[in-house]
């Protein structure tokens, strides 16, 4: 995401009927625009940028060796893949197939269907800093001093230097920032790091509490909004 919370596309194509179009629907989507000419060059620039969002002009071989190398170079949220082909098909690896000749209304469908794709995954993986210190309980009612390190939509992460294991199941109450109440969290340990770290899944959080949840992570993830309905 840029500073200003705009998704970013690579847009691989040097085909003026395909790069006019999508342009101009990337910009009406509040979506931030990288062009490459080639799938070579789109490759090299993987290495410097992120993107939320690949449209591909579908050119075989080539194409193909760009798309190994995104899934390969994705971390733990993956971008949107959108191809446009003159062919009538499925790629394997690619989320939407937008078939040429490219129109304004069949490419505003195709991309607002990549745009709502994107906020659902974006809203699913976000992590929010927090430095919060809670007194926990893990199964035994014994005490855990933790720090709330990070929260998602999922699960958080913690740190502590107290021996957690993974598999603990930890219960706290949390006041998020800006929040008028504590919320009551349980979760479970998934993973385990050196100097305490770890990450931890939602085991129970009672339903008034993940509203507030649900509006804090809301308020958290605003994005561009686009200029146009979705």
């Amino acid at each position: 995401m840029t500073p200003d919370m705009a998704f970013e596309c690579l847009l691989v194509s040097q085909d003026p009927e395909v790069v006019g179009p999508i342009d101009r629907i990337l910009r009406s989507l509040s979506i931030c625009t990288n062009l490459c000419l080639s799938s070579a060059k789109a490759i090299n620039l993987m290495a410097k940028k992120c993107a939320d969002l690949f449209v591909i002009d579908w050119e075989a071989d080539a194409s193909a060796e760009l798309l190994e190398q995104i899934w390969k170079s994705a971390g733990r949220q993956k971008p949107t893949i959108v191809a446009i082909s003159a062919l009538d098909c499925t790629i394997r690896g690619v989320h939407l197939v937008l078939r040429k000749p490219v129109t304004t209304e069949s490419g505003t469908e195709s991309l607002k269907v990549a745009y709502t794709r994107m906020l659902q995954d974006h809203r699913r993986h976000a992590r929010y800093a927090l430095m919060a210190a809670v007194m926990a309980n893990d199964e035994k009612s014994r005490t855990v001093p933790v720090t709330i390190t990070d929260i998602g939509d999922g699960g958080l992460g913690l740190s502590t230097k107290k021996e957690i294991t993974i598999g603990d199941v930890l219960s706290f109450h949390l006041l998020l920032p800006g929040a008028k109440k504590e919320i009551y969290i349980q979760v479970r340990v998934l993973w385990t790091r050196d100097y305490g770290t770890a990450g931890c899944e939602f085991l129970r959080i009672p339903p008034v509490d993940l509203n507030i949840l649900h509006d804090w992570l809301t308020r958290k993830s605003q994005v561009k909004k686009p200029l146009i309905e979705l």
